[in-house]
């Protein structure tokens, strides 16, 4: 155990008479998802004496976003992710953001080769297994967009491979659940990449703590209730255990707020400069989940469509093959929902409670800017069964009902930024860290886990300016791109992605 029990505050005994001990670590992580149990398993590597105590409120790891059945589960890289290639106004084809995913993922991919490699992640197959990724659409405009789609990408070093496929015989051989019942008469188009994964985040999350914890203190069913800072620099939190009501006092130098929808409060309850301004907007997420093994059968791919117009990124419908548990599932959707909550698990006051004086106008300001997000919500929420049906229908024609059940998934908590005199609604990732580097937090969503590895390394380098430089060296190691852009460097791209494909036990990707 890194940890110690130190001497009672009497302050704290005053306030809180049930506090049984001080506990006191060089780094408390908040929330057992993905982004703890990543940065715990980086410092545990970059600095093995230092302590290390985790605090989840739930009574196991990965319970909430981080969960496969809970939003986290494709293994985002942009390879089928057709919002992240927008058309613009020209009919070009913007591929910036689908080459920055790619080489972050490229980057998560690289350090689980280097876990499994040292022993600290086990089988591979537990939590990462190839798929091909798909992006699909149908119509003239739509075979035309994914026609120009491929142009742009398939050039592109870390898009190799991608076919752009518009024959109806071959459409059907591949996807035989998208092909029986289609009418053909209506042109379809997919962008193929036989090389995709797919990555169980939950099983992932649970093999990375499995390390962390043999040198660090888990705490499950531990609720974090405030985090104040202290004169010399280092943070107090405040911790209830949820099953005894033991209250402990945790003295950390460094705080770092992995927990999901739950993150804002906290960040805000620091009263850090850097989280003022800062809002958040939940959507709750639900999908069809298929009941029938001999559908599931049938389909064996992660296929994305397209948004329907004006609405946000976060609506583009998918059918998407899943491995959990060594067992192969079916899902599709989402279909949004609305609730008040910040997290599956929260309360119906987390939004209320997060509007502050900092961040009310911001929060304000976004509903007329997002008509086309609330005008969404609404028809989502308004949706019949029959509705949600023909929506699954347009990717797999002969759907019936009691094939599949509607499932609620995780919340998402969409960040709204200070910008201005008014404020902007972000669709992707926020870190949030303190100026002096002694707390961070993460806000947003999507890509989310899959870029969770360059996420906590910004971490890092924002909060440890004084080690970084140090770190380099060792960072190399466990990410050999560590600073390059594989997308630049064919030669290197094609010496990671085989030595990863080995390691990580997926299929071998022939480049040449």
């Amino acid at each position: 155990m890194n940890t110690n029990v130190g001497d009672v505050d009497p302050v704290w005994v005053e306030e809180f008479s049930s506090v049984a001990k001080v506990i006191k670590t060089d780094v408390a992580l908040i929330g057992a998802g993905i982004m703890s149990a990543t940065l715990g398993a980086l410092l545990r590597q970059l600095e093995p004496n230092w302590s290390i105590s985790l605090f989840e409120r739930l009574e196991a790891a990965a319970s909430e976003s981080s969960d496969p059945w809970n939003n986290a589960g494709t293994g985002h890289s942009a390879l089928c992710e057709l919002n992240y290639t927008p058309m613009d106004a020209n009919g070009d084809i913007e591929i910036a953001k689908a080459l920055s995913i790619n080489e972050q993922f490229q980057v998560s991919r690289q350090f689980w080769a280097h876990a499994v490699d040292e022993g600290m992640l086990g089988v591979p197959d537990e939590f990462i297994n190839p798929i091909p990724h798909v992006g699909f659409t149908h119509g003239a405009e739509g075979v035309d967009y994914l026609r120009k789609r491929h142009a742009a990408l398939a050039s592109q070093t870390l898009f190799e491979g991608m076919e752009f496929i518009d024959d109806a015989d071959d459409f059907a051989k591949r996807l035989p659940l998208m092909g029986a019942g289609r009418d053909f008469s209506d042109p379809v188009a997919l962008n193929w990449y036989d090389q995709g994964t797919d990555v169980d985040f939950g099983a992932l999350t649970q093999q990375l703590l499995n390390y962390v914890g043999r040198e660090a203190d888990l705490y499950y069913g531990h609720d974090v209730r405030n985090l104040t800072k202290q004169s010399d620099g280092s943070w107090v939190v405040k911790v209830r255990n949820t099953r005894t009501g033991e209250k402990l006092r945790v003295e950390a130098k460094f705080v770092f707020v992995g927990a999901g929808g739950g993150a804002l409060h906290l960040l805000q309850k620091s009263g850090i400069p850097e989280a003022k301004g800062f809002g958040g907007f939940p959507v709750s997420g639900e999908f069809f989940r298929c009941t029938n093994p001999d559908v599931i059968a049938e389909h064996s791919a992660k296929v994305y469509g397209q948004a329907a117009v004006g609405a946000p990124p976060m609506s583009v419908p998918h059918l998407d093959t899943r491995v959990i548990n060594g067992d192969r599932g079916l899902l599709f959707g989402p279909y949004a929902g609305w609730s008040p909550k910040f997290l599956k698990t929260g309360g119906i006051m987390d939004l209320p409670k997060s509007v502050k004086p900092n961040n009310l106008i911001p929060m304000m300001s976004i509903a007329p800017q997002e008509f086309g997000l609330l005008k969404y919500l609404i028809s989502e929420l308004a949706a019949s069964p029959i509705d949600r049906l023909h929506t699954l229908q347009d990717f797999a024609p002969r759907a019936v009902g009691e094939d599949w059940e509607l499932i609620t998934a995780g919340q998402r908590v969409q960040v709204i930024r200070k910008t201005g005199v008014g404020g902007s609604l972000e669709f992707g990732t926020a870190v949030v860290a303190a100026g002096d580097g002694t707390l961070a937090g993460l806000l947003g969503a999507s890509p989310g886990a899959s870029t969770a590895v360059p996420a906590m390394i910004s971490v890092l380098e924002q909060c440890f300016g004084d080690r970084f430089d140090g770190w380099k060296g060792a960072l190399t190691t466990m990410i050999p791109s560590f600073g390059q852009k594989l997308n630049d460097n064919p030669a290197l791209f094609r010496e990671m992605w085989d030595w990863t494909n080995k390691s990580l036990q997926l299929t071998t990707h022939d480049q040449d």
